[in-house]
Parts: structure tokens; C-alpha cells; sequence
């Protein structure tokens, strides 16, 4: 009699059809057993592939903050190259070594097309004069047999800084 299962009645034994027993409740365990492992190794590997395209993207932010700060202290490089040209001693330097000489007093227009002011001469400081165009003496103009005489050159007035020679040159 222990070994025996109790009949059931009315109620409880409807109840009892409900689960399964015995062969049927171990072959009802395996899907579910398969499902939760399928379950498991599915998250497994998606958890890797998303690691790795972190990893991927950690590696690309490391390069592009990297190449950035190259290409900033490029640009500061540059920069400071552009302010020593563009500093006033260094542009005098410049301006001098090409022979130029600094202006006169400049002329202003106003919107109504009238000039204000009197242009003065560009003047070279270290002789304090205007100094005239000459020509050297293998271009100056000459007597010729067939063209006759021909006047001299004659001193013009005030020139623009790339047309004025520099004494020296």
C-alpha cells in the first residue's frame, strides 16, 4: 500500500490530468532545457560581438584624437610662422631688402569724390629727399649718326616705391 498512489476523485483528479506524469514530464524538460542553453550561448556571443565593436570604436576614437591633436599643433605651428612674417620689424626687413622705401603723406577720397589732403612724395629716410629716376649709364640715350641728337632724360618727380632705386644698388 506505500507504494501505491492514491486514487483521486471528483475535483483533484481533473486537476491531476493537468500535469503531466512520469515519461511525459521528462521528455516536457528537455525543450525547455535546450531553449534556456540556446538562450544563454545567444546572449554569450552577442555580448562578445558588442565588446568587440567597442574595442573597434575605442581604438578609431584613440587614432582621431590623436591625428586631431597633431593637426592642432600643426595649425599653432603655422600660426606662429604667419605672426613673424606679419610682424612690422619683419616686414620693414622685407620691404627693404626688395628696395622699397616708405610713403609720403597719403591723400584720402571722400564719398562725394573730392581728395582731402595734400600727397606728399615718398621720401627715403636716409636721405630725406625725393630722389629722381636715373637711368645707368650703358642706357641713357646718346647722339646718333642716323636718329640725330636726342634730349637727355630728365628727372621725374615722385615714383612708386617699386620704381624708386635705392642708393647702393
Amino acid at each position: 500500500m506505500l507504494g501505491r498512489k492514491p486514487e483521486l476523485r471528483g475535483r483533484a483528479a481533473r486537476l491531476a490530468q493537468l500535469f503531466p506524469t512520469g515519461q511525459g514530464r521528462q521528455a516536457a524538460r528537455t525543450p525547455f532545457v535546450l531553449l534556456v542553453v540556446l538562450l544563454l550561448g545567444g546572449g554569450l556571443i552577442g555580448l562578445l560581438v558588442l565588446n568587440s565593436a567597442l574595442s573597434e570604436g575605442s581604438f578609431r576614437l584613440d587614432d582621431l584624437q590623436r591625428q586631431t591633436q597633431e593637426l592642432t599643433d600643426e595649425e599653432q605651428a603655422l600660426q606662429r610662422d604667419v605672426d613673424a612674417y606679419s610682424a612690422p620689424d619683419a616686414l620693414q626687413r622685407r620691404a627693404r631688402e626688395l628696395g622699397m622705401i616708405p610713403g609720403g603723406d597719403p591723400a584720402f577720397l571722400g564719398p562725394d569724390g573730392r581728395i582731402k589732403g595734400v600727397p606728399g612724395p615718398a621720401a627715403d629716410r636716409r636721405t630725406s629727399h625725393t630722389m629722381p629716376l636715373l637711368l645707368p649709364p650703358a642706357a641713357q640715350p646718346t647722339e646718333g649718326p642716323a636718329t640725330g641728337p636726342t634730349p637727355a632724360p630728365t628727372p621725374q618727380g615722385p615714383v612708386g616705391p617699386a620704381m624708386t632705386p635705392t642708393p647702393g644698388r
